[in-house]
Formats: structure tokens, sequence, C-alpha cells
């Protein structure tokens, strides 16, 4: 993909987001892999509101190169590269729904989210929650990195997703599954429910093997 369609696409999947709820205000952050680095959206923009030719390009260590600054949690993202060699974009949200099962005081940290569908498993899989660092907080990076070896997608406490995909579609069909399971949980918490079991999650794996 050029790096003029890599722009496009980013402020389609970006505006699709935010009429969509899923985002708002100035929130969430969007980046893809291109030759010789990353496109990222800048700081403090709107993802309904977003300009191809403002996007931020940084190099292959990181540094801005052209465009607008970008976003104050490109570290969050570049965290993510370092750890997932096949991701070719990552996506930061402040969904509701995930905002609010972070903030939960039952939740297992490990494994934040139940198997509720097949489509969960197969996009997100286990979904670890990283501790409550202060935006901008270095440690965060560090904390997100260290998840990420293993993890295409954490949960921030009391803050909201990262995911990792091998292309701005996966990642963000995986952050729109994700969001979509904390909403079932969150309307199913507190009654008798049936997960997917081991065994049936053992055959997803084993038939749509995890990407990103």
């Amino acid at each position: 993909m050029s790096e003029a369609k890599a722009r496009e696409l980013i402020c389609e999947m970006g505006r699709s987001m935010f009429e969509r709820r899923l985002t708002f205000g100035s929130s969430g952050n969007i980046s893809m892999r291109v030759d010789n680095g990353w496109l990222m959206t800048p700081t403090g923009s709107s993802l309904g509101r977003l300009d191809p030719a403002r996007l931020s390009k940084l190099d292959d260590q990181g540094k801005l190169v052209d465009g607008d600054d970008p976003t104050k949690e490109s570290f969050l993202h570049l965290a993510m590269y370092r750890e997932r060699a096949k991701a070719g974009a990552v996506v930061h949200l402040h969904s509701t729904h995930s905002v609010a099962v972070s903030c939960l005081d039952c939740i297992n940290h490990e494994d934040v989210l139940p198997p509720i569908t097949a489509y969960y498993v197969m996009r997100v899989g286990k979904l670890p929650l990283i501790p409550y660092y202060a935006p901008g907080d270095k440690a965060l990076g560090e904390a997100v990195g260290k998840a990420a070896a293993n993890h295409n997608a954490v949960l921030l406490a009391n803050h909201g997703p990262v995911v990792a995909g091998t292309s701005l579609s996966a990642a963000v069909d995986a952050i729109e599954e994700l969001e979509e399971t904390a909403r079932l949980y969150l309307l199913l918490h507190g009654r008798p429910t049936r997960y997917l079991t081991d065994e049936q999650i053992a055959d997803l794996k084993r038939r749509f093997p995890p990407q990103g």
C-alpha cells in the first residue's frame, strides 16, 4: 500500500470509529507501519476530523520527520511495534465499555474478559490489565511492551485498550470486538453465564491461529 493510501485509510477508519462513538473529543490514536517508519495521528487531534496531509510521519527510530507533532501516547504504539514484529498497525481508544471494565475491582488482571464469543477468542484472545499510570508516564510504555511480548491486545487500567494487528483493518476489527465483548460482559455481569469451554477455545486456536 502506498503512503498516500495509508494516510487516507487512517483518516477513514478514524472517522468511522468517531462517528460510531467508539472514541470522542480528542481521545484515541492510530498508527500504521509504512516504509522506513510509521504514520501516526497528531497530538490533540480528533479521530473524526483527521487531515491526511497533517498526519505525523516518524522514522524507524520514532523521531518526527514530517507533519504535526505525534500523539503524546506515541510511546505506547512504539512499545507494541517493538514486541510485535508482524504488527502493521496499532489502535488505542478510550472506548466507554472497555474503560468501564478496566475500572472494576473484581476482574482477573491476567485475563480481563472471559471467552464470551468465538470472535473475541479469535481476534483478541487473552487480555492482560496494565496497572494505572498517569498519562504520559513512560513507565506505562515499558509495562505495555512487556505484556505485548505475548499479547496483541492490552487494557490500561482506568484508561482504555491498546491493540495491534497485522493491518489497520485487523487492529480496528480486534479493538471493536474487544469493546463489544466488554459491553456484553457488563450486560451479563452478575448473571449465570455460559462461557466457551477450554476445549472450544483450543479448537478455535487450531482453526484460526492468532495474528498481530
